[in-house]
């Protein structure tokens, strides 16, 4: 071949060869710019609230049902207290959209001035699927279905490591929710929620690792609510705030 023309090529092929490594170069770098900002996982603490104790109302609204009791009013205050004492800064703050959850979140709210919360539909109370079936022959296999879709969406997006720095959030929801949610974070069968029982306006407690490792640290935690304002759970009496009659020992009779 022409020397020229030998040297002409030998150019064309070696510029080939460089722009081809800048370009793997750029790539190595863009990916590593991508990676280096990407911020790196880090735990999550989530504290889910049982409402306080209700009782039932035929007058109540039909979609947000009845309101706390004043009992659950007394649970809801001693709750707030208690999380306010915790060390934890709560990032976010959510509620269900049912009164009872909301007249919880209020009544905790005023210990966390300034501090409002954000209600999350898929909080709402429902009934998954368990194998205790003589509790839930009465309801409909597709509303079964769909409360198990629910909660697994709603576990799916919250219970995941934080982003870039340690976060913690507040949940005042319902029984069903924090049973069923628990059991997703034990890693077993959901099915076996229901052999759980929480008091009302007790605490559970789990943390999301940064790895995806899931802690379970409580359980219905309520020591801090009397025996005596206890409700909500297995064997748990029905108690009231109402004052009652005065004993009152008859005059002796001659």
């Amino acid at each position: 071949m022409n020397p020229v023309r030998l040297a002409w090529v030998n150019c064309i092929i070696g510029g080939s060869m460089l722009m081809s490594a800048i370009g793997v170069s750029h790539a190595a770098d863009a990916a590593s710019a991508s990676t280096a900002s990407a911020p790196a996982p880090a735990p999550r603490t989530i504290v889910l609230v049982r409402h306080g104790n209700y009782v039932a109302d035929p007058a109540a609204d039909k979609k947000l049902g009845p309101g706390l009791s004043p009992i659950g009013v007394a649970q809801a205050h001693l709750a707030g207290a208690h999380l306010a004492g915790l060390a934890i800064h709560f990032d976010d703050l959510y509620v269900s959209p049912l009164q009872r959850a909301r007249d919880t979140a209020a009544v905790i709210a005023m210990d966390f001035p300034g501090r409002s919360f954000s209600v999350l539909d898929d909080l709402e109370e429902c009934t998954p699927p368990t194998r205790r079936r003589e509790i839930t022959r009465e309801e409909k296999p597709a509303d079964l279905t769909a409360c198990k879709r629910q909660l697994d969406r709603l576990f799916d997006t919250h219970f995941k490591p934080a982003a870039g720095a340690e976060r913690a959030e507040m949940y005042v929801c319902h029984g069903n929710v924090i049973r069923y949610l628990t059991t997703r974070a034990l890693g077993v069968d959901t099915k076996a929620w229901l052999e759980m029982s929480v008091h009302h306006a007790s605490i559970t407690q789990i943390r999301v690792e940064a790895d995806g490792r899931f802690k379970v640290i409580a359980v219905g935690d309520a020591g801090y609510i009397p025996a005596s304002l206890l409700t909500g759970s297995t064997g748990d009496a029905e108690r009231s705030l109402a004052i009652p009659a005065l004993p009152v020992a008859e005059p002796a009779s001659d």
